[in-house]
């Protein structure tokens, strides 16, 4: 099955059909805006204004359709009932695809939307029409005809397909409704068009998908009823990526789209086999049955006890005839896990000697039922039901047989004042029996799309109900009260159908429910469910699993596929409890990628099969099929039976939380016993949530280093106030030390953060450990120093005085901490109960462990601080090794940077190997203590060594960045670390303004000066700087030098005064090598990567994953042709900078362009070499371009050059950068352009 095929089906399709319906609409003169009225009105006829101007006259049947679709625009909205009159006639088309295919076309035999002629584009039924035996009246038979000789074939065509869906209505009333209402109005198909929707199904998707009967080069179906559940999903691709895309919860109508997704085939076939075939097979022993059912699991070898009592459950199941036997699948969706208990079913009925016509009939009126809360899945269940039953009888569909599938419907609305209408015939105690029992049900079913089948729904008396509604007496009580008595009575016995599935109990509920936090879904789910369902309340995948529990019999079986979460989570604790009392017979722990359309580690499931009585020492199978990538993988394993485990439900009580950790042996499970948990040596406690990241968080390096405090040990409100300090917020994969990002805004004390935790605040500014909530890999942690607050994402941990805080991060980033967090937390997030509930076994050698602990610590330590993304950040590692290794550097005029890089590379791994080796001796100490020899082992692979090794390109383009940071006068040569970060450029550079000392600056050294020279000053006075810092904050980036500025001579310069003159040209070869841009020279290649690459590699470097790109070198930009770049450093702008750089940098850029075109013209028609000109042609092309673009760049940046922007650093990169994009320039005659001065980011 080509599912990218049927997906790009589905999503063009559906954008067809809603543009059709739309235009269909504004033919009737009807827009998302507005509803005309009539222009022209007579006895059986109504002229509207159409959308496009135009008049359309409509009869009297046309003029009632449009006044339903009128009200029912302006009862649910234009989009709405376009969406539902899309997909309607969307599942119509899919439908009839695949009877057509499979030859189950109805009353005729005949393909309506193809041709069984190989390479025939137009419909058998336009061929064949009007010679087929559908009982056309006289008119429709001149209608064709008439159609046929004028050659207008998409009118017959669309004619006949209607007629057809009228014609199926006879026998699919739950899909095919009767089309004489509005819907007909708005369908507009073709099957002349190649990008119409029947084209694309057809031509666009291969017949054999849909052809149950064709089977691929493995014998396996290759067509099944399933591809229309496919569709379906497919189908909501683009409405399930709005709803997740949007802010705020997601709506009942959304619900539907947004927790849609379709069961992998495998898995329905293992829960129905082993729920439903279980129950079978227990009661009537049948290996050959059983043989049939490739994912059957038989049962384990159990105690005599427990052998004893399902002997006596399985006599039980062996008085259950085949009838007997009700299957519901509560979330059905389209159907999949029905049709394929349909299949199983049938098995079961043949086994008990039934004929498969007398079984298709019984299962679908005694066996299956199935509830949704959308109306389209709804309608594709009820069409796979019948199509499934239609393979196994051939006249099915004309013996009035429906199936028991519902989407479930709401009460509000019905008009409960017609009761007294109802139920004549019935005695006053039956009527008032009756209506009690009604307004109850209505009561229930209020805002029933909502809840769906959470809803518990009362027993009653069904059969009574059903009489009451049927009998009424109106003729002699006609008046206004029973106008739409026939519409309450439908509804009401819609209601009864519904409300009798949800209410009866059933041997077998087996689903796949939605995934849904409810946090994210409406007020009144969530009062519903904390009500209902407090103990599986966070997510509604768990509420069905107490739910499905609810709908069972008392020894009924419960067959579900959901996340795994309440497997391990602390917040489904009560939940394993509750299940304590039933009985896990068998499950599939598939993890992550179980889904062939979910990549990644978020959506990790389980299916599980749990009878609901619970059976003492019951000995369970699990298949442990995580480490499989792919859904056939998982699949394989399965089949392959590879790792299965056995445990006892009772054997998890040992474990911290009641998890589910059925893998684990008995001496990992005696260590919780013979240990104390975590929590009683140390105190850890879930971080402060902000109340609004986007005010009170930034990364470190955005707001003023002045402000930045850090090693807080308390806070005196007097001395701090306004100030920014550290906050650990998780962050990726790293142990010991780093990750260290975030500052926290800390104003007024802290009184703005309404949500913090503050009966924690004892351990402010403590040092600690801290871990990141969510990660996919290796669980780490990191210690942090003192002065930092933390974050829900970056909860912590104190030492309470009997461990030390290096010990707990010993610990915590051991093998045997990680094999016990995989085995009472395998998800992807670590709360705090996971934390605290580490066993902690104490032995004598804890000075070893505390030893190794800091050495750890300030290995990870120095590896953070030697890149700029680090507060604590001194020098470029690639200069610092200069005196680190004097001996080799000995000649200061003559340093080769290749060199420097070996020695970088020689300390990188020398750390390295020691933190590797550290590492695994405290693995190997810690499994000594555990007693886990057999069970661990203590090697650390490279991966997962968390301090970084030499990366050529990658420490090259980082000392580009350092050498950028001392032209703006960030880093100085003459000073290590952070030097302007926000201060005054004055507060540490200045210039000498006149050539005798103390006619300038005061107490520039020396008797005579040069003026333009800079000097820097230190607590001991000033010195002249090694490297001068740009002088106005502006460095050019042109594709040619034309300022004395210029970035590459600038960086030329650095490198030169860094490593010597004699070395210079042979390091900038190496370091142009490193980058790898184009060029034919060193120089050209190092511009290029200014020009294409410098800004990215920032952007880049200075972000975190979650808060995007934060850049403090901020480039203005013209455009794709380069006419312009400067970067700036933001934190050094001033309300002139922008004016600054259009007069001293772009005007000029802008004549030096002029200037370089006119000399490439005078070569143009001077040159007498034919290359020549041809090189000057294109130079002219390129400056032609560049001017354009600068033009237009100019009047954009004199608009904001005269408002004198100012910028708060306190607000952080994002509100600053965005003052300076989206700059409208105007143009004569056209929209206004949007102008961005600066590079998007």
């Amino acid at each position: 099955m080509n599912k990218n095929a049927i997906k790009k089906f589905a999503i063009d399709a559906r954008n067809k059909l809603i543009a059709s319906v739309t235009d269909k609409a504004g033919m009737l003169g009807i827009t998302p805006d507005n509803c005309s009225e009539a222009i022209t009105k007579g006895a059986d006829f109504e002229v509207y204004k159409t959308a496009a101007g135009t008049e359309v006259t409509l009869n009297k049947k046309q003029c009632e359709q449009r006044r339903k679709l009128v009200d029912q625009i302006h009862a649910r909205g234009f989009e709405a009932v376009v969406e539902e009159v899309a997909y309607t006639w969307f599942n119509r088309i899919c439908a009839i695809r695949f009877m057509e295919v499979n030859d189950y076309m109805y009353p005729v035999r005949v393909r309506v939307l193809s041709s069984e002629k190989e390479g025939k584009n137009e419909p058998d039924v336009v061929t064949m029409a009007p010679d087929i035996d559908w009982d056309f009246t006289d008119k429709e038979r001149e209608e064709i005809i008439d159609a046929k000789m004028n050659n207008r074939l998409d009118d017959l065509f669309r004619m006949l397909f209607i007629k057809q869906c009228n014609l199926l209505h006879e026998v699919l009333p739950g899909l095919f409704e009767e089309t004489e209402d509005y819907t007909e109005m708005l369908i507009n198909i073709s099957f002349t068009n190649e990008d119409d929707v029947i084209r694309m199904l057809v031509d666009g998707i291969d017949e054999k998908d849909f052809n149950i009967a064709a089977v691929d080069e493995d014998g396996n179906a290759a067509g099944q009823v399933e591809i229309i559940g496919w569709l379906y999903q497919y189908y909501n691709t683009e409405p399930k990526n709005k709803a997740f895309a949007k802010k705020g919860k997601i709506t009942k109508e959304e619900v539907p789209a947004v927790t849609q997704l379709f069961t992998p085939d495998w898995i329905v076939r293992y829960m129905v086999e082993n729920s439903l075939g279980r129950m079978w097979v227990e009661g009537h022993l049948d290996d050959e049955l059983k043989s049939k059912w490739k994912y059957y699991l038989d049962e384990a070898e159990q105690e005599e006890s427990v052998q004893q009592e399902l002997n006596k459950i399985k006599a039980e199941y062996a008085t259950l005839k085949p009838e007997d036997i009700k299957l519901i699948d509560p979330c059905m969706g389209s159907g999949h896990i029905l049709v394929y208990a349909f299949d199983v079913f049938m098995q079961i009925y043949e086994n008990a000697g039934w004929s498969q016509r007398d079984a298709a009939q019984s299962i679908i009126q005694n066996n299956i039922y199935g509830l949704d809360i959308d109306d389209r899945a709804a309608q594709l269940s009820y069409f796979a039901v019948l199509m499934k039953a239609r393979q196994y009888d051939r006249r099915i569909l004309t013996r009035g047989i429906e199936p028991n599938v519902y989407a479930v419907q709401e009460s509000n609305g019905i008009n409960r004042g017609q009761f007294k209408y109802f139920g004549t015939g019935l005695t006053d105690a039956e009527k008032n029996a009756a209506v009690s029992q009604i307004e109850e049900l209505l009561n229930t079913m209020n805002d029933a799309k909502e809840y769906g089948s959470l809803l518990n729904v009362k027993d009653s008396d069904w059969e009574l109900l059903e009489k009451f509604v049927e009998n009424t007496d109106t003729e002699s009580q006609i008046s206004f009260d029973t106008y739409g008595l026939d519409e309450t009575a439908e509804q009401l016995k819609q209601l009864i159908k519904i409300g009798k599935v949800m209410a009866q109990k059933y041997e077998i509920v087996a689903t796949n429910p939605p995934y849904a936090g409810t946090s994210n879904l409406s007020a009144k789910v969530n009062n519903f469910v904390k009500k209902n369902y407090p103990d599986s309340k966070a997510d509604l995948f768990a509420v069905f699993i107490e739910r499905c529990g609810e709908m069972l019999k008392k020894k009924g079986y419960q067959a579900m596929i959901t996340q795994h979460a309440w497997m391990f989570l602390s917040s489904y604790e009560e939940l394993r409890v509750k299940l304590q009392q039933r009985t896990i017979v068998n499950m599939v722990h598939l993890g992550a990628r179980a889904f062939e359309e979910i990549g990644g580690e978020v959506v990790q499931t389980t299916s599980f099969i749990i009878n609901k009585k619970k059976i003492e020492k019951y000995n369970a199978i699990y298949c442990r099929l995580i480490e499989p990538i792919t859904q056939h993988g998982k699949e394989e394993m399965f089949l392959g039976r590879e790792n299965r485990y056995t445990a006892k439900l009772e054997s998890f009580n040992k474990i911290p939380g009641y998890t589910i950790a059925y893998w684990i042996s008995k001496k990992f499970a005696d260590i919780f016993k013979k240990s104390v948990p975590l929590k009683e040596r140390a105190y850890s406690f879930q971080g402060m949530i902000t109340g609004d990241n986007n005010y009170f968080l930034r990364l470190w390096f955005e707001p003023c280093r002045e402000k930045f405090v850090t090693h807080l040990k308390n806070l005196d409100k007097n001395k701090y106030d306004n100030i920014w300090i550290p906050y650990n917020k998780g962050g990726q994969y790293r142990r010991w030390f780093g990750n260290n990002a975030y500052v926290l805004r800390w104003i007024y004390g802290g009184k703005t953060l309404t949500r913090a935790r503050t009966e924690n605040n004892e351990y402010y500014f403590k040092e600690g450990v801290t871990w990141s909530f969510l990660t996919s890999g290796l669980f780490s942690c990191r210690y942090f120093e003192e002065g930092a607050l933390w974050d829900v994402s970056g909860s912590s941990i104190f030492c309470n005085g009997q461990l030390s805080i290096k010990y707990i991060c010993a610990l915590m980033n051991s093998i045997v901490a990680q094999k016990v967090f995989d085995i009472i937390n395998p998800t992807i997030n670590y709360q705090v109960m996971n934390i605290i509930s580490l066993p902690v076994i104490e032995k004598a050698n804890t000075d070893v462990i505390n030893t190794l602990s800091c050495k750890n610590i300030e290995l990870c330590k120095d590896d953070w601080d030697s890149f700029e993304t680090s507060w604590d950040f001194k020098c470029h590692p690639l200069i610092s090794v200069i005196s680190k290794n004097r001996a080799l550097f000995d000649d200061t005029t003559d340093i080769d940077l290749a060199e420097c890089c070996t020695c970088w590379e020689n300390e990188c791994n020398k750390r390295f190997n020691q933190l590797k080796a550290n590492e695994e001796e405290l693995n190997r100490i810690f499994i000594d203590i555990y007693g886990l020899q057999d069970e661990l082992a203590p090697e650390v692979e490279d991966k997962d060594v968390t301090v970084r090794k030499a990366d050529l390109q990658r420490d090259i383009k980082s000392l580009v960045s350092y050498a950028v940071g001392c032209m703006f006068g960030r880093y100085s040569l003459d000073e290590e670390g952070l030097v302007l970060a926000g201060q005054p450029f004055k507060s540490h550079f200045f210039e000498a303004s006149a050539p005798r000392c103390g006619t300038g600056f005061a107490g520039a050294p020396g008797a005579s000066v040069p003026i333009g020279v800079f000097y820097y000053k230190t607590d001991d006075g000033v010195k002249k700087c090694t490297y001068n810092p740009d002088k106005d904050n502006i460095i050019p980036i042109c594709d040619e030098e034309y300022f004395s500025d210029d970035i590459v001579s600038r960086f030329c310069e650095w490198v030169k005064i860094v490593y010597g003159e004699k070395s210079l040209e042979t390091n900038l070869d190496f370091i142009a090598k490193a980058l790898g841009n184009k060029g034919n020279t060193s120089r050209e290649v190092i511009r290029n990567y200014f020009l294409n690459d410098f800004f990215k590699d920032h952007c880049n470097i200075y972000s975190v994953t979650g808060s995007g790109k934060r850049p403090i070198y901020w480039l203005f930009d013209s455009g794709k042709q380069n006419g312009f770049k400067a970067l700036i450093y933001m934190h050094r702008y001033d309300a002139d900078t922008v004016g600054r750089g259009r007069t001293d940098y772009l005007h000029k850029a802008q004549k030096y362009v002029e200037t370089a075109m006119q000399s490439a013209q005078y070569t143009i028609d001077n040159a007498t070499s034919a290359s020549e000109k041809s090189k000057a042609t294109k130079a002219v092309a390129k400056y032609t371009k560049q001017l354009a673009e600068m033009k237009i760049y100019d009047e954009a940046i004199a608009h904001v050059a005269n408002q004198r922007i100012e910028i708060d650093l306190d607000d952080g990169v994002k509100v600053n950068y965005a003052k300076f994009q989206g700059v409208e320039v105007a143009q004569e005659g056209k929209k206004a352009l949007k102008v961005d001065l600066l590079a998007k980011i």
